[in-house]
C-alpha cells in the first residue's frame, strides 16, 4: 500500500508540469548563455583538472569541490537509476536522458554562478551557498523569496534522507546479497560506521575522502564498462538506433521487455537523468558554493563540467551495456524480471563472466561518496533552517537511517527519492527563471575576462 501511494505521488510531481518546467529551464538559460556548454565544454573539463585558486575565498579547492559534487552525482543514479530508466521506459529513456543532460549543463551552470555569487560565511567561518541563499537574497522584497527558500531547504534536507541514503545503502545491500549473501542488516550498519568516520570532519573532510575516492571508482567502472562494449562493439550500432528510435515509438528493441509508452521513456529518462546529474535540483551548488574561486563563472564551468561526465560518460556506458547484452526483460534467479544493480550486473556477466564483481565493488564505492555528498547538502540545509548547532545531531539522524535503508524495498526507496528531488527543483527553477538576468549578466563578463586572458597569453 505504501509503496502504490508513493508510486502515485511520484507519478503527480514528475508530471508533465515538472517535466515541462525542467527541459524548458533548460533551453531558456541555454539561450541566455549563448550555448555555454557548448562553447566552454573543453575550457571546463581543463579549469576542473587543472585549476587551483589557493587564495580565493571558500573552503575547498576547484577539484575538490567537482569531487563533492560528483560523489552525489556519480554513484547509483549512474547504475542502478538508469537500469530502472530502461526496465520502466525502454531503451528510449535513455536518449531523454542524454536531452536532460545537454539542457541541464546550463541549468547547472546557471545554479553555480547564483550559489557563488550570494554564498555567505557562517558562525564556523565556513561558506555556504545554494538555493536557499540566493533565493532569499534575490526575492526578499517581495517575501517570496524566504518562503521558497525555507521550503527547498526542508525538501532538501529530507531528500537527502532518500537520494543520498536510503537509495544508496538499498542499491549496495541488494548487490551484496546477491553476489556474496552478506546480510543487509550487516552491509547498512557497514556503510553507517564509514560514514560517521568521515562526516564528522566537515567539508574540508568530504572534499578530501571525495579527491581521492572519485577518480578511482570512476576510472575502475569506466574501465570494465569499456570493455564490456569494446566486446560487444558489433552491437553498438543497432543498440544506438534502438535507443533513438524507441524514444518515440514507446517500444524496447532489446530484450523480452515490451510496452513502454512514450510518455514513461520522458518521464524516467529525464527525472534519472536529473537524479543522475542532479542539474535542477538546487542540490549541486551548494558544493559549489565552498570552493575556492576568484569569479563565479570559473566554478560554475567547472560544476557544468561534472554534467557531462556524469550523463554522457557513466550514464552512457551503462545504458549502452545494457542495450548491447539482451538483458531488458530478463529473469533473475528468483524469478523475477531484473532491474536496478541486479541488471546491470548480469549485463557484465554475460560478456565477461565474473565481471558483475565490479558492479558490486563500484556499487559501493559510488554509494560511500554520494552519501557523504548528499551529508553535506542536507545539513547545510538543516543549518539554514535551524543554525549551524542542529547540524551535529542531523548527522547522527543521517548515519543511522543507513541501516533500515538497506533493508526497505526498492520500489519504496526510488519512490521517496524521486518525490523529493521533485519538490525541491521547483523552488530552485522559480528562483533560476527570476534570477535569469543576474546569470546573463555574470556569463558576459566572464566572456571578457576569458577574451582578455586570451590576449594576454598571445
Amino acid at each position: 500500500m505504501v509503496t502504490a501511494f508513493l508510486q502515485h505521488l511520484e507519478q503527480i510531481v514528475w508530471g508533465p508540469p515538472l517535466l515541462i518546467f525542467l527541459l524548458a529551464s533548460g533551453v531558456y538559460l541555454t539561450v541566455i548563455s549563448k550555448g555555454v556548454q557548448v562553447r566552454y565544454l573543453f575550457y571546463s573539463l581543463k579549469l576542473a583538472f587543472s585549476r587551483h585558486d589557493d587564495r580565493a575565498k571558500g573552503d575547498i579547492s576547484h577539484f575538490e569541490a567537482l569531487m563533492t559534487a560528483l560523489a552525489a552525482t556519480i554513484g547509483i543514479g549512474s547504475i542502478s537509476g538508469v537500469a530502472t530508466a530502461i526496465a520502466t521506459g525502454g531503451l528510449g529513456a535513455l536518449f531523454w536522458l542524454w536531452l536532460a543532460a545537454f539542457l541541464g549543463m546550463a541549468t547547472k551552470y546557471s545554479e553555480a554562478i547564483l550559489a557563488i555569487k550570494y554564498r555567505v560565511v557562517d558562525e564556523k567561518n565556513e561558506m555556504c551557498g545554494g538555493p536557499m541563499y540566493y533565493l532569499e537574497k534575490s526575492l526578499s522584497k517581495k517575501h517570496l523569496g524566504k518562503a521558497l527558500a525555507a521550503f527547498f531547504a526542508l525538501a532538501g534536507a529530507i531528500t537527502a534522507f532518500g537520494t543520498g541514503n536510503m537509495v544508496q545503502a538499498n542499491s549496495v545491500s541488494t548487490a551484496l546479497f546477491s553476489n556474496f549473501n552478506i546480510s543487509p542488516l550487516i552491509s547498512g550498519s557497514f556503510l553507517a560506521v564509514c560514514t560517521a568516520v568521515a562526516l564528522f570532519g566537515g567539508i574540508k573532510s568530504i572534499g578530501k575522502v571525495s579527491s581521492y575516492l572519485v577518480p578511482v571508482m570512476a576510472v575502475f567502472y569506466i574501465g570494465g564498462g569499456l570493455m564490456v562494449l569494446a566486446i560487444n562493439y558489433t552491437l553498438l550500432p543497432k543498440a544506438i538506433a534502438a535507443i533513438f528510435s524507441s524514444a518515440f515509438t514507446g517500444e524496447a528493441a532489446t530484450g523480452g521487455f515490451l510496452g513502454a509508452s512514450v510518455m514513461l521513456a520522458i518521464q524516467y529518462g529525464v527525472s534519472r537523468g536529473i537524479f543522475s546529474s542532479e542539474a535542477g535540483l538546487g542540490s549541486a551548488p551548494i558544493a559549489a558554493a565552498a570552493a575556492k574561486t576568484d569569479v563565479p563563472g570559473r566554478q560554475a564551468l567547472i560544476s557544468m563540467s561534472g554534467v557531462f561526465i556524469t550523463s554522457f560518460i557513466v550514464c552512457s556506458i551503462t545504458g549502452l551495456a545494457i542495450a548491447t547484452t539482451d538483458v531488458l526483460g530478463a529473469i533473475g534467479p528468483s524469478g523475477k524480471v531484473l532491474n536496478g544493480s541486479l541488471m546491470v550486473i548480469e549485463a557484465f556477466n554475460r560478456t565477461l563472466p565474473g565481471s558483475g564483481v565490479i558492479i558490486t565493488i563500484s556499487l559501493l564505492l559510488f554509494a560511500y561518496s554520494t552519501i557523504l555528498g548528499w551529508a553535506y547538502y542536507g545539513e547545510k540545509c538543516v543549518e539554514y533552517l535551524f543554525g549551524v548547532k542542529s547540524v551535529f545531531f542531523y548527522r547522527i539522524a543521517f548515519t543511522l537511517c543507513l541501516i533500515p535503508g538497506s533493508i526497505v524495498s526498492l520500489g519504496i526507496v526510488w519512490s521517496f527519492a524521486n518525490v523529493m528531488n521533485g519538490l525541491m527543483a521547483f523552488p530552485n527553477l522559480v528562483g533560476l527563471f527570476a534570477l535569469s538576468r543576474v546569470v546573463q549578466e555574470e556569463t558576459q563578463s566572464f566572456d571578457l575576462l576569458v577574451q582578455n586572458e586570451e590576449k594576454s597569453n598571445l
